[in-house]
């Protein structure tokens, strides 16, 4: 059996994501997915739980759905894509990693991630970054002085996404090789039949349109989380909390955590610490990612540790022969399988009680996980 690994989120699960399924089915891949499981990249509760969305991509062609814990979910673009990839190399039977690009140059965006990281782009990234500029912007400058040919690339942001997983490829030597699909669509909007991002999805009130059948039934019965029902929760704890508990929160380098307590001690609302703390150097999504690693008590040091398990969410009859084949460099539990104590556990339990503040219009309660198994015909 050929294995494809996908890093991904399916915030929530949409016809873009079940058309990548099938072209690797087609292609007589077996999709394994590392999926975020409560919280997100950008610094947010999963909107819908795990659970639901990972039954979703299974009934749309996926094999295997393992969950991204939240430390790995909530590290930097950087860190969630070498998350990703470390977890796939663990489990050793991957031979591919696909994922989306506006380019689809598999050549070019390795080239670009070759020339991020070489030693000759640091000097010139400090560079760009003591003249004022956002990180994104100093990156950008600094490939095109070294002449790289991809720098174009990095303007679109699939393929930013891309560019990290092939430095995650590169850099941990892994054995999987990029398989890279064009990603085309309307990102904000258009007809049913294009693959909006999810971020566009999220914002409206009827998602029917956007998702195939079998993953439409699953979502629409699951409760929904919002950042906005958790806010008043999330305020309590940040404006608790000690300074030495802010300065130990992972991306507040270069005194950002200082401005960060303060304006978490002086501002009544999400947006406005956001508004009080923001810079043209830093996006809010790292401001995000640090106000909920606040919440959730996840410090910078837990973000960088490596998981000593990962869950497996939903899977198919192909993904019990993958857990089979499986090399043992990755050790797996049920979804409701208790783990042994460990520090790592107990982090994983307090994240996922909290996630229960978050629901829209329901009880604020934990979040029951459980495996789900998908027989195929």
């Amino acid at each position: 059996m050929r294995i494809a690994g996908i890093i991904c989120e399916y915030n929530p699960f949409h016809n873009g994501h079940a058309h990548q399924l099938a072209v690797l089915r087609e292609a007589g891949y077996a999709p394994v997915c590392v999926m975020s499981g409560d919280y997100v990249q950008r610094g947010e509760p999963a909107v819908i739980p795990a659970a639901a969305r990972a039954e979703a991509a299974v009934r749309c062609g996926a094999a295997l759905v393992l969950e991204l814990p939240p430390s790995y979910a909530l590290r930097s673009a950087e860190g969630f894509a070498d998350g990703g990839v470390e977890l796939l190399d663990r489990l050793g039977c991957a031979e591919a990693l696909c994922f989306g690009s506006e380019s689809g140059d598999a050549e070019a965006l390795l080239a670009t991630a070759q020339t991020l990281l070489s030693p000759e782009l640091v000097p010139l990234l400090k560079q760009e970054l003591a003249g004022g500029a956002s990180f994104p912007a100093a990156r950008q400058r600094a490939l095109e002085r070294l002449g790289a040919p991809g720098a174009a690339l990095l303007e679109r942001p699939n393929s930013i996404l891309a560019v990290e997983y092939c430095k995650a490829l590169l850099r941990r030597g892994s054995a999987m090789r990029p398989l890279v699909l064009h990603r085309a669509g309307d990102y904000h909007g258009g007809s049913a039949a294009d693959a909006p991002s999810a971020s566009f999805l999220r914002g409206q009130a009827d998602w029917a349109g956007y998702m195939p059948e079998a993953a439409r039934a699953v979502q629409a019965a699951a409760p929904r989380y919002r950042l906005a029902a958790g806010e008043r929760a999330m305020l309590a704890r940040l404006r608790a909390m000690g300074e030495d508990e802010f300065a130990a929160l992972p991306f507040g380098s270069e005194g950002l955590w200082q401005k960060v307590m303060h304006a978490c001690r002086t501002e009544a609302s999400l947006e406005g610490i956001l508004a009080a703390a923001k810079s043209k150097r830093y996006p809010r999504t790292r401001l995000m990612r640090m106000l909920l690693c606040g919440f959730l008590g996840l410090t910078e040091q837990q973000l960088a540790e490596p998981a000593p398990y990962v869950r497996v969410l939903a899977l198919d009859t192909d993904g019990r022969a993958i857990l089979r084949a499986a090399q043992g460099g990755l050790s797996l539990l049920h979804a409701g399988e208790r783990a042994q104590d460990c520090a790592f556990a107990e982090t994983e339990r307090r994240c996922r009680a909290l996630y229960g503040l978050f629901r829209e219009n329901g009880p604020a309660e934990p979040v029951p996980k459980s495996r789900v198994y998908v027989q195929r015909d």
